[in-house]
Order: structure tokens, then C-alpha cells, then sequence
């Protein structure tokens, strides 16, 4: 079974390859380039066979730089961390907090992949692997890069909730650039594994982290939006933003349609919404009318699709009431 791979090519739950699996991708990787090497070369020595040596040598010397260098760095940029070895072992290289590699971690892993991989016949990847307590080579140490399993057995793998459909675009002006890649980490291992936790203790995380990431920021975490809302929302915008670095406008529009269409966890509290019993929060329901009055007067946020009003002892139509989760304040 597939691992839970987003629209925006990033990596959900990271599970980091084994050596045995990441030196079969190799081989397989290695045969297919140095096959197309040795190709290319027949066929450039029958063509440059009337020139001098020095030329010969040069076109030698450029054919090893694109083929055996240049080929790996193309296709696993293109293919954002699948080669063929790799997608044959269902393993995948993304960056450390778990979002898409670029050029320059491919090139960084290129790179130092001559001097690992192809100098030292690989002896070199191993022992740093070996080395690594998350299996990285020097190549994944200086790009910023780790090598993920993309199949893992059903039930294992774990999903970042999608925020609730009130914060999709809200955060859409915040600058991340001063986030660092092990807050990311810490944040989306948090969102795909609160609901194990205590409920106290998952809402004193979710508040530390909030906090880490407002400081990061420059800009505080909006009033009345749950910790845990806050940070699934924020995720869910860098997450947009390398979907339109990765795929243009169909990668956004296909991450902010998923955000909101693909079924996230009960229990988003929707902040300032009351419901029947006057229980805050537990009567955010999908398709409450923006500005819609509830039960005790509070009003319910713009942003959500129009279709009903909640009254006093009235159940909204369609609507759930969500079951206690880790989104919820603790009791």
C-alpha cells in the first residue's frame, strides 16, 4: 500500500528507509546510469574518432559530468526525489521537515554523491548511513535531505489534519521564512499524533508549539482559534506555497481543494460559535451561514458557506455534533 503522499508531493509521517532497501534503489539506480554511460560512450567514440586526443579527453570528461553526475541530479529534481531504483523500492528523498526537495538539495546529494557513491564504490554512503541514526549519507547531511519510505502497511501511516475550512487562505500574507526546518518536524509529528495523547497534555503542546511558531513569525496566533486549528492551518499554507514552487496553479489549487474537501478529524472548534446546550465551540458545523446567530448570540465567523441559522434548541441541518478530541480545551 501506498504511504500517505499529499497532492503537493509531501510526505506524511515520516518513516525513514532502511539501508538494505536504500542500497537496492542504488544498484538499480547505478546499473541504469552506468548503462546509458557506457551507450553514450560507444557511440561519441565512433563519432569523435577523426578528432585529436585532447578533444576526445574533453568530450570524455563532459559526458561522465552529465551522464553519471548531471542525469541523477535532472531526474531527481523533476521527479522531486524519485528515481527510477527509488521508485522501485517505494522510497522517496524529501527534506528533513518532510516538504519537497528542489534543485539545490538535488544538486548538494549530486554532488557529494561522486565523491561517496562513485570514488569510493559506495563504501563511503555506507558507513555514514550506518552512522546516521535516521540511515542519512554525507549527501543528505549537507543538502538538508532524508530518504522516507513511501509504502508502509496499512494503518501505520498518519495523516497532518486539514484545518478547518474557516482558516484555509486565512494565513495566506504570514511570513515563514524564519521557521526552521525542526519546528516544521515537531509541529506536523504533533498534528498526526495528538489524538493519542492525553487530551491536557496534547493542549499544552499544541500551545507551546502555537507560541514557537507565533516568535518565528513576528506575528501572534489569532484569539479564539484553537492551538491545534492554528497550527494545522499554517502547515496547511507552506504546504500550498511549495505546491505552487512544485506544480504551478493546478498544485494549489489542488492543495487547497483537498484541504478542504478530504475529511479531517471531528471536533474543529469553530471559535465564538455556541450550539444546542450552549456547549462553546461544539456546534461549529459545515455550512453555517457567515454571521449566523447561535444558541446565547454568539456569532459564527465569516468564511464559511451559507446555508443555514442556528436557533436556540434547533439542530443545524447537516450538521454533527463532533465527538471530544485533541482540538477541544481540556476538560
Amino acid at each position: 500500500m501506498s504511504a500517505l503522499v499529499t497532492g503537493d508531493a509531501v510526505v506524511l509521517g515520516l518513516r525513514p528507509a532502511k539501508l538494505p532497501s536504500r542500497a537496492l534503489a542504488l544498484v538499480i539506480d547505478l546499473v541504469v546510469v552506468w548503462t546509458a554511460y557506457l551507450l553514450v560512450s560507444i557511440g561519441l567514440a565512433v563519432a569523435t574518432a577523426s578528432l585529436d586526443e585532447a578533444a576526445v579527453t574533453a568530450v570524455s570528461i563532459a559526458t561522465f559530468l552529465l551522464v553519471l553526475v548531471g542525469a541523477p541530479i535532472a531526474v531527481e529534481t523533476l521527479s522531486h526525489g524519485r528515481s527510477l531504483g527509488k521508485l522501485a523500492c517505494g522510497l522517496r528523498v524529501v527534506r528533513d521537515d518532510g516538504g519537497p526537495i528542489r534543485f539545490r538539495h538535488a544538486l548538494v546529494r549530486g554532488a557529494m554523491g561522486v565523491v561517496e557513491i562513485l570514488m569510493s564504490f559506495g563504501v563511503i554512503a555506507c558507513i555514514a548511513s550506518l552512522m546516521s541514526a535516521r540511515g542519512r549519507r554525507i549527501g543528505d547531511v549537507f543538502a538538508g535531505t532524508l530518504v522516507v519510505r513511501e509504502r508502509v502497511p496499512a494503518g501505520r501511516g498518519m495523516v497532518v489534519p486539514p484545518p478547518p475550512p474557516w482558516l484555509v487562505g486565512r494565513f495566506a500574507a504570514l511570513d515563514l521564512s524564519g521557521v526552521p526546518d525542526d519546528l516544521w518536524l515537531a509541529i506536523r509529528q504533533y498534528l498526526t499524533r495528538m489524538r493519542q495523547l492525553d487530551q491536557a497534555v496534547s493542549w499544552s503542546m499544541a500551545e507551546r508549539l502555537a507560541g514557537d511558531l507565533a516568535a518565528c513569525t513576528g506575528a501572534p496566533a489569532p484569539e479564539r482559534v484553537p492551538p491545534a486549528a492554528y497550527l494545522a492551518a499554517v502547515v496547511n499554507e507552506r504546504q500550498a506555497r511549495d505546491a505552487r514552487k512544485a506544480f504551478g496553479a493546478f498544485g494549489t489549487f489542488g492543495a487547497a481543494a483537498g484541504a478542504v474537501a478530504v475529511g479531517g478529524p471531528e471536533g474543529w472548534a469553530t471559535p465564538g460559535a455556541a450550539t444546542r446546550g450552549g456547549l462553546p465551540g461544539a456546534g461549529a458545523a459545515r455550512g453555517v451561514a457567515p454571521g449566523a446567530v447561535g444558541a446565547g448570540g454568539a456569532a459564527v465567523p465569516s468564511g464559511v458557506v451559507p446555508s443555514a441559522v442556528v436557533a436556540e434548541g434547533e439542530a443545524v441541518p447537516g450538521a454533527e455534533t463532533p465527538p471530544v478530541t485533541g482540538f477541544a480545551p481540556p476538560a
